[in-house]
């Protein structure tokens, strides 16, 4: 289908920004305008318990996550969120609102991740980051007031990579224990050649030129094969936790979400793919513009409450 009316709209309003496209940004001004786009876009912060900045151990030093914890009575399921923006941009503070919001519709103790960002930290570092503060997460879970075996990674585009990269290493090396994963329209191959690619090249939000921007600041001169910078590529995804895989019809990496599911599924594990028509890539953090955001995060957090369910 076209693209929503409110989708469409912001497309249009987007198109007279005085900015160049991404592909011709400096990481710097990408950043700055990230700063800038959240605070328009971003919804509402849901009310909260309580929100509290944390220093936890890193494989590089201390590493930055903002605990949220929702109204209700612990114990809770724990979901370790990484956030998107193409593992360049995006901070706790643009992901916040969201995060509130996924706390507060579970609701669960929502750790958010403040991963080291490329290019001054290339692959694998933001993969090694999100392992730690998964096992972080895991192994304080009930001093958090969670409960350790009712674990969930999530995150959306490059943070939705993570949480699918985070998965795997997680079943690899024996823990942390991972009960469910969400991926939000997330990157899965470095090397895509899918339909969604071409027809969605230009003019949809993310485009193929400024996703390519993303992959070279992500890898340098590393190899983007690798499974822990292409899940999709991974030789066996069996033994995975369960999954929601939400994609967007108008998106450059709807195909690969949903090649993932498909490989997911026939490895036996229970993995659905929910395409949203008429929206683009990003339109779950954009709650201010559309209500299918927030359909979408309602899917989300039944999901997870289904998933997470139990003593």
């Amino acid at each position: 289908m076209a693209l929503l009316p409110e989708i469409q709209a912001l497309l249009d309003r987007m198109d007279g920004w005085d900015r160049p496209p991404l592909e011709e940004q400096s990481v710097e001004q990408a950043r700055a305008f990230h700063v800038q786009d959240a605070a328009v876009l971003n919804g509402p912060a849901a009310p909260v318990a309580a929100v509290e900045d944390q220093m936890v151990p890193g494989p590089a030093g201390e590493l930055p996550v903002r605990v949220y914890t929702p109204e209700g009575s612990p114990p809770f399921p724990v979901v370790v969120w990484f956030h998107g923006g193409g593992w360049v941009v995006g901070t706790l503070d643009t992901y916040d609102p969201l995060c509130r919001a996924l706390a507060a519709a579970v609701p669960a103790v929502v750790v958010s991740v403040g991963y080291r960002l490329a290019p001054e930290h290339r692959w694998p570092a933001a993969v090694e980051d999100a392992y730690a503060a998964t096992l972080w997460a895991s192994r304080n879970a009930a001093r958090l007031g969670g409960v350790q075996h009712r674990l969930a990674v999530a995150g959306d585009s490059a943070g939705g990579n993570l949480a699918a990269v985070v998965a795997l290493g997680a079943r690899d090396r024996g823990g942390p224990r991972v009960a469910f994963q969400l991926l939000v329209y997330p990157v899965l191959d470095a090397t895509a050649e899918t339909a969604s690619w071409r027809e969605h090249a230009e003019g949809f939000h993310l485009t193929a030129a400024g996703m390519r921007w993303y992959w070279a600041h992500y890898l340098g001169q590393a190899d983007g094969a690798a499974p822990d910078a292409s899940p999709l590529r991974a030789a066996f995804v069996g033994g995975l936790p369960p999954a929601l895989v939400i994609g967007a019809e108008h998106d450059i990496l709807r195909d690969e979400g949903e090649a993932y599911t498909a490989r997911l599924a026939e490895a036996g594990v229970a993995a659905t793919a929910t395409r949203y028509p008429g929206v683009v890539h990003g339109f779950l953090r954009w709650r201010a513009v559309t209500p299918v955001a927030d359909t979408a995060l309602e899917e989300a957090a039944t999901a997870l409450r289904w998933a997470l369910a139990g003593p």
